[in-house]
């Protein structure tokens, strides 16, 4: 009974306050009853107050071992419980000292993976992909384009909506992560993929979604992944293609551009500088292959094999003429 009420205070008072979205609330529910089950498959069924540091311990090699969890999934199971418990003490549903989370260790941070991006010659087959003879062909190159050509998640050019592109102004008007507003500048290549694709769906209403499927619907998130992925294979890219690869390309080509970090870092509504100092580190992975590449090494192996293998002294020694 306790389980039921902590979690639905957690959703209702904690999370809605804090203006959190709705599928972030449902993934924090989710992985609250996956944690319930554990317990009481696991622990007896106690209640939530009665957990010890050790049970968490404990859930956490439950995570590793039984559903072979990475680290960056236990790191998030282990934060969405932390809040879950501080939110619990700050609506007095318990004191400090039944959180078994307060002094917790703190659990290392996953190693940061670094994303594959495409060369231009890829971008440029993934582009030519989509026909130009269909209103869908038409659709499909917009969206590649407008990935690209902006950095926009996959669910912000779902949700774009008609009236928020300004083709006089060449800008578009997204809402972000946390709700938050951003507008993007767009070149004219993207001009140009958006408007044909306008002509040749028809006028709509500002409200609705730009993007919409062969039934007049708002295009999913989901559809554009498989989109993106359909025309990757039809480019004949190895790499994986995805709408997230793509953000990735677009702010890696402009740092190798020499675009300032915090113009990046607002063309993708980034919050933080450290969101975007990624892209530093992946283009210097870039040199640092370039650098390995370099024919010196073959040279120098060369240019051992040529010397004498005899002693040599420490330096010439400067002989003075005589007579």
């Amino acid at each position: 009974m306790k389980w039921s009420l902590w979690i639905s205070k957690f959703v209702s008072d904690y999370c809605v306050a804090r203006g959190l979205k709705p599928k972030t609330i449902d993934a924090y529910r989710l992985t609250l009853f996956q944690f319930h089950g554990f317990v009481k498959s696991n622990l007896e069924g106690r209640s939530p107050d009665a957990l010890k540091a050790k049970d968490i311990l404990q859930y956490i090699q439950y995570l590793r071992e039984d559903r072979l969890n990475g680290a960056a999934a236990v790191s998030r199971q282990v934060a969405i419980l932390r809040g879950f418990y501080k939110a619990m003490v700050a609506l007095e549903e318990c004191d400090c000292n039944q959180n078994p989370l307060a002094h917790f260790p703190k659990i290392k941070a996953p190693k940061r993976k670094y994303s594959e991006t495409y060369s231009r010659e890829e971008i440029e087959h993934l582009l030519a992909a989509p026909p130009t003879d269909t209103v869908l062909g038409l659709r499909d190159r917009a969206i590649l384009m407008l990935l690209y050509g902006t950095g926009i998640r996959a669910s912000e050019c779902a949700g774009l909506k008609e009236g928020r592109i300004d083709f006089e102004d060449r800008t578009i008007r997204v809402i972000g992560k946390g709700g938050h507003e951003r507008t993007i500048p767009l070149n004219d290549e993207v001009v140009a993929a958006l408007k044909r694709y306008k002509d040749a769906r028809g006028l709509q209403v500002p409200s609705k979604c730009f993007f919409q499927s062969r039934n007049g619907k708002d295009i999913s998130r989901s559809t554009i992944y498989e989109r993106v992925r359909k025309y990757g294979r039809i480019a004949k890219i190895k790499k994986r293609v995805s709408p997230h690869r793509l953000r990735h390309t677009f702010a890696t080509h402009l740092v190798k551009e020499g675009v300032n970090l915090q113009v990046i870092r607002d063309l993708l509504g980034h919050v933080c500088i450290s969101s975007t100092q990624i892209y530093i580190h992946m283009t210097a992975c870039d040199l640092r292959d370039a650098a390995e590449k370099h024919p010196i090494a073959a040279l120098v192996e060369r240019l051992d094999d040529l010397l004498p293998n005899i002693k040599l002294p420490f330096q010439k020694t400067a002989f003075s003429r005589s007579g």
